[in-house]
């Protein structure tokens, strides 16, 4: 009777275990097939296979996509030798189409339901993301500090293809010496330290982060050059001044497609009528595409990515769209330079930022790095003007 009972009491148990077991065989077996799609096989020998460390990996990722996939990654659930293209084998395979949808679909509705870049919202990202450490971003940038996209075309090293960057945004907007420049997100105001250097602009820029503002006003004495701590609708509300050229390198990203209206017309208020407008933003393929939510929690809080038919739609009437240039592949190789220099660095951070946020901060560069390799992601500079250039717009070579 004893044994009886016990095996009574046991069955139970024993049958949870069993089928707790076949689901997890059965969702590892769903997940080695989608990867197999992608030509990424689990524990294999390749660069770009998964490495699985945890027995819940899989049931993690599946469930939550992009999110699971990168959290499951800071916690060492899994490793990979190449990170960059393992997410590029994952989002030429479309697979992210696939898996997570309920995450995306309640990213989605978060964002519709609430202005996720208001007013009020705006300084998270500078707090979060742009304070971390002026040491820390001038360890991993190059001399200029600019934390946007290089241009490689000529460019053989990180320090080259920024100043081609820097050079082309001048030569796009035709600046000469006495004009006036605001540069509407400036970061460390490396455009318009560069501007002021080399093609003698007086250059005005708008920062969320203070520490980038405070960086900023150093490199900078002893060039016209202002820095002001101020979200772009708080800046110029009565329309009083003025500039030749107006640039946005990097910022449009942040801005969100309910204030995308709101930003073309602070731009225009701020433009002389024969003036230029230069915008260089990242971008997606399709306008109903969430934004990423591992990114969103992790690196950039409240980030979109627009559209160009977003793009097209709020400057419509305000500006005339006279030159639009992808250069996204060159993002790959930017970011991949950023990562040999955010490792060869990291000795000295370690101690501060610990363990996980170098799990975190490898995977943000690597995997932002494959999804511009796979396309999936664009790089747009866009020149417009209020008016029309008389005769039409001819971009440098």
């Amino acid at each position: 009777m004893g044994n009886a009972q016990s095996r009574t009491t046991l069955a139970p148990a024993e049958a949870r275990t069993r089928q707790n077991g076949q689901r997890a065989r059965s969702t590892e077996a769903v997940f080695a097939a989608l990867l197999d799609e992608a030509g990424i096989a689990i524990n294999g020998k390749r660069p770009w296979d998964m490495q699985i460390h945890h027995p819940q990996t899989a049931e993690r990722i599946l469930a939550t996509g992009s999110l699971g996939l990168g959290e499951s990654y800071m916690d060492g659930w899994w490793d990979c030798e190449r990170v960059d293209e393992l997410i590029a084998h994952l989002l030429r395979a479309r697979l992210d189409e696939r898996v997570g949808s309920a995450t995306m679909l309640l990213q989605g509705l978060r964002a519709k339901l609430r202005n996720l870049q208001s007013l009020g919202r705006a300084w998270q990202v500078g707090q979060v993301h742009y304070d971390l450490g002026n040491d820390f971003f001038e360890a991993m940038l190059d001399p200029y500090m600019a934390y946007t996209c290089g241009y490689w075309n000529d460019a053989n090293d990180l320090a080259r293809a920024q100043e081609a960057k820097l050079d082309l945004i001048c030569r796009k907007l035709g600046l000469n010496s006495g004009m006036r420049l605001l540069d509407i997100g400036c970061g460390w105001g490396s455009l318009m330290k560069f501007a002021a250097e080399r093609y003698g602009v007086t250059c005005v820029g708008l920062t969320i982060s203070r520490e980038q503002a405070e960086y900023g006003r150093a490199r900078c004495a002893g060039l016209p050059v202002t820095f002001h701590l101020a979200d772009y609708r708080e800046f110029n509300a009565t329309g009083d001044q003025r500039f030749d050229r107006v640039a946005s390198v990097g910022m449009f990203e942040h801005v969100g497609y309910k204030n995308h209206r709101h930003f073309f017309a602070v731009a225009h208020r701020c433009l002389s009528d024969d003036g230029l407008f230069l915008l260089h933003t990242i971008g997606k393929k399709y306008r109903r595409t969430p934004t990423d939510p591992w990114i969103d929690r992790y690196i950039f809080p409240n980030g979109d990515l627009p559209s160009l038919g977003q793009i097209a739609d709020a400057s419509e009437n305000l500006f005339v769209i006279e030159d639009v240039h992808n250069f996204g592949a060159d993002y790959d190789r930017t970011l991949m330079a950023w990562h040999a220099n955010f490792e060869a660095a990291w000795p000295r951070f370690a101690e501060r930022y610990g363990p996980r946020f170098y799990r975190m901060w490898r995977y943000y560069l690597l995997a932002c790095a494959g999804s511009f390799r796979a396309r999936t992601t664009q790089l747009w500079q866009i020149v417009l003007s209020p008016q029309g250039v008389a005769g039409g717009y001819r971009r440098p070579a």
